[in-house]
């Protein structure tokens, strides 16, 4: 096995406080100790982490959704996404739940693709993306209320090469949407010519869990001790145009 991985840590954290209390995230400053360095202070989001999915369909294609975000004053083509804000809530219980919210959709067949920091330097924020696929729609009783900027969604399907290419052209900014691009198209190319994909399972460990529990007098890193398994095969699992098609 590889020993190119990250390696969680946690340093000699001499202060933390909550520097600012937002409507959505705290700011909070630490001071700590490496052994190469001491006294160190840094600001950061202290983030609840988040889910993805990459939706892809029979014409493997990509579900993509157009959401206003405001710090960047611009609607923004993305995968269906979510904050790990519900407490006691597995990230994969979370991802099926936001695309039923978001998409209106349930997955029958499930995998882990990515685990990934997308801002490391000033946002304790991890992401894990799934690939989602075998889809039914939600019947219209059963659906989620959206309501602020999810209120104005539009959805697309797009071809892998078309997202590809809008990100190229530096059409598409968010870095969601090649994340879950690029993986997809190796798994589909695997499948196709009957190779492992090393996609693993929903409930495989993350190595570096984010969240900070500003109540507990300091922010800590956690690293799982278990390792997860690839498997070449999704998970079965239920419960999991202006409006996707399947």
């Amino acid at each position: 096995m590889s020993d190119l991985r990250d390696e969680a840590y946690t340093p000699a954290i001499t202060a933390s406080d909550v520097v600012y209390h937002g409507a959505v995230w705290n700011i909070r400053r630490e001071t700590f100790d490496l052994p190469e360095a001491t006294g160190l202070v840094r600001d950061m989001m202290a983030h609840t982490g988040a889910v993805a999915i990459a939706c892809v369909d029979e014409q493997e294609r990509i579900l993509l959704i157009q959401q206003y975000r405001h710090p960047v004053r611009a609607r923004l083509w993305e995968v269906p996404a979510g904050l790990l804000d519900v407490p006691g809530e597995s990230p994969f219980s979370a991802a099926q739940r936001e695309l039923a919210e978001e998409a209106d959709l349930r997955a029958a067949r499930w995998e882990t693709l990515t685990d990934s920091c997308l801002t490391p330097g000033g946002s304790s924020e991890s992401i894990r993306l799934y690939l989602a696929r075998d889809f039914e729609l939600i019947a219209d009783e059963d659906r989620h209320e959206r309501a602020e900027e999810e209120a104005g969604f539009k959805f697309r399907w797009a071809g892998l090469d078309e997202a590809l290419d809008a990100v190229s052209a530096g059409e598409i900014t968010n870095s969601l949407a090649p994340l879950a691009r690029l993986p997809v198209a190796r798994i589909l190319r695997a499948e196709a010519e009957g190779q492992p994909t090393g996609t693993r399972s929903v409930d495989a460990p993350r190595r570096l869990v984010d969240g900070r529990d500003d109540n507990a007098g300091g922010a800590q890193s956690h690293a799982d001790t278990a390792t997860g398994t690839d498997t070449s095969t999704g998970t079965d699992a239920t419960g999991g145009s202006d409006r996707p098609r399947v």
